[in-house]
């Protein structure tokens, strides 16, 4: 699965759909509004970052989150490097990622950055971002990794589109791979995602969704 690459249609010319799960990359209202909501507030950021903290994420997609959680980090004068592991299964072309985020113009001089020196997949030195994308299946490579993380971006597709990154085991290499007190956020707030990190260890609650989803979930390891 590691050398498969993102099919994309695009919705209004600028929403990127992704045509393997039929669904888009981001809200369609406002993608850096629903991330800064879900997962920035989600996670409780940028107020628990501290020198060291990691991020890691399940879809790194447009690589909007990261831009988002970059711009928090630089912004708030944090020392040190963020660090910010993602894991893809499908990787997005760097050109089509570049169009995706012209839509963002906030975040404009991180994606210039970021894209300057991005080759698709792998690590890349941002220097204050350490940032390190895993291609392939999840459910493969995050029991095979190494690292735990502060907060998880819990960022696949639709649950009810792409079942196979929300089932229980991963969520259980997700508890695993979290640091003591540390957190998950996610937009959706389905029922057996929710049992799922409850029962891999996580304090879950619901709280309000962002735009026209009513609720999504944060979660706190136990």
């Amino acid at each position: 699965m590691a050398d498969q690459q993102a099919r994309l249609s695009w919705r209004d010319g600028t929403v990127p759909v992704s045509d393997q799960f039929d669904d888009p990359y981001f809200s369609i209202q406002d993608g850096l509004a629903e991330t800064k909501h879900v997962f920035l507030m989600g996670n409780g950021l940028p107020e628990r970052f501290s020198s060291g903290f990691h991020i890691a994420e399940l879809g790194f997609g447009t690589g909007l989150n990261m831009l988002a959680a970059w711009r928090a980090w630089e912004e708030t004068g944090q020392a040190g490097p963020l660090c910010f592991t993602s894991f893809e299964a499908f990787p997005m072309a760097p050109a089509d990622m570049a169009k995706a985020l012209e839509a963002f113009p906030a975040v404009t001089p991180w994606a210039e950055r970021f894209l300057a020196k991005w080759q698709g997949i792998g690590g890349c030195d941002l220097g204050s971002l350490q940032l390190e994308v895993i291609a392939g299946d999840a459910r493969v490579s995050l029991p095979e990794w190494t690292g735990q993380a502060d907060a998880w971006f819990l960022d696949g597709f639709s649950p009810a589109k792409n079942p196979e990154l929300w089932e229980e085991a991963l969520m259980t290499e997700v508890a695993a791979h979290t640091a003591p007190g540390g957190s998950a956020a996610t937009y959706t707030a389905a029922g057996f995602v929710r049992r799922g990190l409850e029962a891999a260890g996580f304090e879950v609650t619901r709280i309000p969704g962002y735009g026209r989803k009513r609720h999504m979930t944060k979660a706190v390891l136990r």
